[in-house]
Parts: C-alpha cells; structure tokens; sequence
C-alpha cells in the first residue's frame, strides 16, 4: 500500500512553470478520468492553486520491488497531461512517499508550507480539492477509498488543532493585515467608524477586503483615476457601504475620518500636516489614525506631532510583521509536534485497517478452498466414491490448504526470531486445546 504525492510549489519552481502545470477544472476532470482508467492508482485527489500544484495518489497493490517503476510512471503521466518535459520537470518536481506524504499533506492543510507562514486560505483550498474528487468519483458509481479518505479527514482534524492550540495564524504578517490590526487596537470597534483609503491598488484591495470583513459600513475610497475605483468597489461588491472621491476631494474625505490608510504611486506628498490640522478642527480633535503604506510616501510625516493623531509609516509596520513572523516561526514548531503526533496516530490507524483486511481476506479465502473442495466431494458421491474415503479425503485436503499460510508464517518467525509472535501462537493454541 502506497500513498504517493507529486507536486511542485513556490519554492521549488518559477510563477511560469507552476502555471503550465495547473490544473484548469477541465484538466482536473481529464486526470480523474485517466488514472481511474489506469493502473496508476484506486483513487487520487488533485490540489492546485497558484502557489503549488500536488497530486496525491493511493494505490494498494504496489509491492516494494515495482514502488520504483510504478513512481516513474506516475512521473511520465503528470508531464504528459501537462505536455512538458519530463526531464525539465524533475527539476521542480517533489516526490514523498507513505509517512512523508502523510507529513507533508499535514503541513500543507495547517499552512506551514505557505508563501506567507500561517495564512488560513489553504485549508480551505485543500478541502475543496478533496470534495472535487470525492463528487468525481460518485458521479463513476464509486467511492474515494477509504485509506486516502480517512488521510484527508485527519488532515483537516489536524490542521484545526494547529489552529487552536498555537498562534500560528494570530499575528499579522502582510502590510494590508498589519495595518487593518492597528486600527482595530487602537479603536474598540470599527463598525461605527469612518475609514478613508487613498489609492486603489492591490493593497488597498486587500485592505478593504479585511475591513469589510470586519464590519466597517463607512468606507471612502479616493483615487486619482474615478474609473479604477469604480471597477474596485464593483470587484469588492459592497457598494452599498462605500463612497467614491477624487483626489480633489480629499479634505471633504479626511474632515469624516477616523482612519486613513494610504497606498499610491504619487511621487509627492498627498496629505500635507495643515489638511490633517484642518481636518481635527473639523472633528473636534477626536483620535484619528494615519497609516501610510506607500514608498514614496503619501503623508507628510510631521502629522505625528498634532495632538491625538495616531501616525504609522511602512516602516513602522514591517518592523510589527517581523516581529509576527517571529512568532509564528515558534508556533511552526509546536504546530509540527502536533503533525508529528496525528501522523503517528494515522499510521497506527492504517496498520489496524490492514489487518483487519487481512484477516477478512484470509477467511474469503478460506471459504472459496472450503466450497471448492465440497463441491468435488459431492461430485464424488454423486459417482457412488466410497462415502468414507471421499470424507476423509475432504478433510485432509482442507487441513493442507489452510495450515499452509499459517504453517509458512510460523517458519518465517522462527527463522527470523520472532519469540513475541510465537509465543502469541502457542498461547493461542494451548487455549483451544484447553476449551476443548
């Protein structure tokens, strides 16, 4: 029984390569398809994302002297659906097997293989990705086997306990994030605030996105160019909350607000200290927060020195998101203690799971010799054999054939010492000898 995981991510491979080796939803139902009409595995889950493209394979037939050529196969067919070359691949391409593909699934889910360390999105790409495959394979009549299954729950378990018992996710590590938590410690709430973003590039997308998330109603939203921050209010699709401003009208945006979070490519100054005086005039010098993501910068730095005026730069925000990262680098480690332990416990599941097949193989097994032998007995006696001799032929050919395997199994512990198994045995026997 193998697990198998091929795949490539941002730390192995460039933005260019990991795009020609995604899967588009057309290409994912391709691979389902062709695997589940092959050899290579009983069941398969694909996970792709822009950062990182994995397949994870189960197959239960694949003996210790063909793991080699049945991989190399699996090779072949993951450049073929990708139509690259195999040898060019192998220089992105990561190959982890049974506990270490069990390892790095774990990690993956709980975000500890993430561009950013942490980050909380990938547990939900990685259930997605399950529940593709899992809805593929009810469509074929058929099932997810319950070895990967079982895999892929235990992961999602795990990577919930990561998020529980440490700190992996609780310190902010993007400038957007970081800024969005400043505001939130220094205000009780936001809901009831006025927020003004100056700009509408992909930071202030992403804050926007954190704010709304954290139930601000009154979002301005100035830029330069009006029509780029119309096609931001639509992408954000809360235009109920948000009002548009040009940059001319700025003042009007700052006499409202209580946070100002800055993120342009002007190569001047945008909001001078007299506005921001102006503005507390206005406000009656309640607090207010400036926070100025942009290089150049967007507001002049002497705002700090007015009364009740709260002034981060971008500076100031990355010495905060080291600090974080530090701190999630120390959870990274108490989060693969945990990994650690959950792996062990799946393991110790498997190998319960594959003796009670084993046994349930063994005793198949034993009724098919049992019906095969009686069914030639019958046709004996009905030719008129010796009822006598047909019996004890039956009996002795059933004896033969089902002390074979255990017979080869006692060898095998003798001649390799297993004192605990044998004992087992004998101890076994003495007690039927006993009831008998």
């Amino acid at each position: 029984m193998t697990i198998l995981v091929l795949g490539l991510n941002h730390k192995t491979a460039s933005v260019e390569v990991r795009e020609k080796a995604a899967f588009s939803a057309e290409k994912r139902t391709l691979a389902l398809e062709q695997i589940q009409h092959s050899d290579l595995a009983q069941s398969v889950v694909i996970l792709s994302t822009c950062n990182r493209t994995e397949v994870y394979l189960h197959n239960k037939h694949i003996s210790p002297k063909d793991n080699e050529q049945w991989v190399e196969h699996c090779l072949h067919w993951f450049a073929q659906i990708h139509q690259l070359e195999l040898d060019i691949l192998r220089d992105f391409l990561y190959v982890k097997q049974n506990q270490a593909s069990v390892q790095h699934l774990m990690s993956v889910a709980s975000g500890l293989d993430s561009l950013i360390l942490g980050e909380p999105q990938i547990l939900g790409q990685v259930k997605q990705a399950y529940q593709m495959s899992e809805e593929y394979y009810k469509t074929c009549q058929n099932t997810i086997s319950s070895e990967l299954s079982r895999l892929f729950q235990k992961t999602f378990s795990t990577a919930k306990r990561v998020r529980n018992e440490t700190n992996i996710g609780s310190n902010a590590v993007s400038v957007a994030y970081a800024a969005c938590n400043l505001a939130r410690q220094i205000f009780d709430s936001l809901k009831t605030l006025n927020v003004l973003l100056v700009g509408a590039g992909e930071t202030i997308e992403l804050v926007a996105r954190h704010l709304l998330r954290h139930g601000v109603q009154n979002l301005m939203i100035a830029n330069r160019t009006f029509e780029r921050a119309v096609h931001l209010v639509e992408k954000l699709d809360q235009s109920e909350h948000i009002q548009i401003l040009s940059l001319d009208d700025l003042q009007q945006g700052l006499d409202k607000a209580d946070i100002v979070i800055s993120s342009t490519g002007s190569q001047h100054i945008l909001i001078a200290q007299q506005m921001v005086e102006n503005a507390q005039k206005v406000r009656c010098g309640l607090p207010m927060l400036l926070v100025d993501i942009a290089v150049p910068r967007d507001i002049d730095s002497s705002v700090a020195n007015l009364e009740s005026v709260y002034h981060y730069t971008v500076d100031d925000l990355q010495h905060i998101i080291q600090r974080n990262l530090t701190e999630r680098e120390k959870a990274s480690q108490q989060a693969q203690s945990i990994i650690q332990q959950e792996c062990d416990d799946f393991f110790e599941w498997l190998k319960t799971h594959q003796f009670s097949n084993l046994i349930r193989n063994y005793r198949e097994n034993a009724d098919i010799i049992r019906e095969e032998l009686l069914e030639k007995s019958l046709q004996g006696l009905r030719q008129g054999e010796n009822a006598e001799k047909v019996l004890q032929e039956l009996s002795y050919k059933l004896m033969n054939k089902l002390l074979h395997s255990p017979t080869q199994v006692m060898n095998t512990m003798v001649k390799t010492g297993n004192s605990g198994g044998l004992a087992l045995f004998s101890s076994t026997i003495d007690n039927e000898d006993k009831s008998n």
